[in-house]
């Protein structure tokens, strides 16, 4: 299949089963790419705790929110309702913040600005509403989650903590949440298909490129 999508005649349910090895070997790129932790600088270390937490802290829940507001099938907000109630009900910002300080990784106006570029490209695009696009972009990045977390660990404990409340928690929990995210997704292609030339993968290469700007500094690099 392209990056564009150009079969809509394609059953949901068999687009979806297209999409989703797509997006788990998009996944497996990553964490194959991940740094070995113990060859990181306790400065690397912290700028990706730092850089990490800078951008979920606050981000996180409104592009699922965004994600609720933009899809049509009704059946589809409520999986996407569950995930952000568990967001907002167990706090989990306030465990990002933890975990973070924890490893004496507070994020800095530096860390801030380091993603403030790729950031933004992600904010927009969560802005513009779009439902097929928002949910592929989000089982991506629920995805990407889980399987970063035990990075995200070893670093934090190699910082010295023992803080990991988040990780565990995101660990197990982000499983069910991708799998909901792909049933969202066939649920909205179902009444609500993409153009022929709508890039279902914009969204995702958007929040990919800000993860290597998370995890390699990026933008760091470019102002050297």
């Amino acid at each position: 299949m392209s990056m564009l999508m150009s079969s809509l005649q394609l059953p949901s349910e068999s687009l979806v089963n297209s999409i989703k090895p797509k997006i788990d070997g998009m996944i497996e790129e990553l964490i194959t790419a991940l740094p070995a932790s113990e060859k990181l600088t306790s400065a690397e270390r912290r700028g990706i705790i730092a850089r990490y937490t800078a951008v979920l802290e606050g981000n996180f829940i409104y592009w699922m929110t965004a994600a609720y507001l933009s899809v049509e099938s009704a059946k589809a907000r409520p999986i996407i309702l569950d995930n952000l109630h568990e967001e907002v009900r167990d706090a989990h910002p306030a465990m990002l913040r933890n975990f973070a300080i924890a490893a004496q990784a507070f994020p800095t106006d530096t860390d801030a600005l380091a993603v403030h570029q790729d950031l933004t490209s992600v904010r927009l695009f969560f802005g513009r509403l779009l439902g097929v696009q928002s949910l592929v972009t989000m089982a991506f990045f629920e995805g990407f989650i889980q399987r970063f977390m035990a990075f995200l660990a070893d670093i934090a404990a190699l910082q010295g903590s023992s803080e990991m409340e988040y990780t565990d928690v995101h660990g197990i929990c982000d499983v069910e949440h991708t799998d909901g995210l792909f049933r969202a997704l066939g649920l909205e292609l179902a009444v609500n298909p993409c153009e022929d030339n709508q890039d279902l993968y914009e969204g995702v290469n958007l929040l990919r490129t800000l993860i290597e700007t998370i995890v390699w500094n990026r933008a760091g690099v470019r102002a050297e």
